[in-house]
């Protein structure tokens, strides 16, 4: 019908398996979020620094290609975005403590987890307006 879409909601994806991360991807759009995508938490720390206000929402793996985890790196995104909502996700047991507010998922987790935190997050956006300006 044409008509233009508000600015969507951007999630960020750190996931060292291409698979993995495809899928949350199409996940994460499916519930209309623009996604930003890194392999590292290296590369993720630079999207946080200049997109850091914007993103609402950041899914890592523990185990990730570099040199810092997906623990260090909840830690460095909560610097950036206090109120950032972040998951923290392993095959492994989690041996380090998460920074406040910070959850993990055990996986094998299932698809249909992150579209419920896709729709949520959308849900309190919408109702509350975005923290953007």
């Amino acid at each position: 019908m044409g008509q233009s879409r508000p600015c969507r909601a951007k999630a960020l994806v750190v996931e060292d398996d291409p698979m993995q991360r495809e899928m949350i991807e199409l996940l994460l759009a499916e519930s209309e979020f623009e996604v930003i995508s890194c392999e590292s938490a290296e590369a993720a720390e630079l999207v946080l620094r200049s997109n850091g206000d914007s993103i609402v929402l950041m899914l890592t793996d523990v185990e990730l290609a570099g040199n810092m985890t997906g623990v260090e790196l909840a830690y460095v995104a909560k610097k950036y975005s206090p109120d950032l909502d972040v998951i923290v996700t392993s095959g492994k047991p989690l041996r380090q403590r998460l920074p406040d507010g910070t959850l993990f998922w055990s996986k094998p987790w299932a698809p249909l987890d992150v579209i419920r935190v896709a729709e949520m997050k959308a849900s309190e956006l919408s109702g509350s307006g975005s923290r953007r300006s």
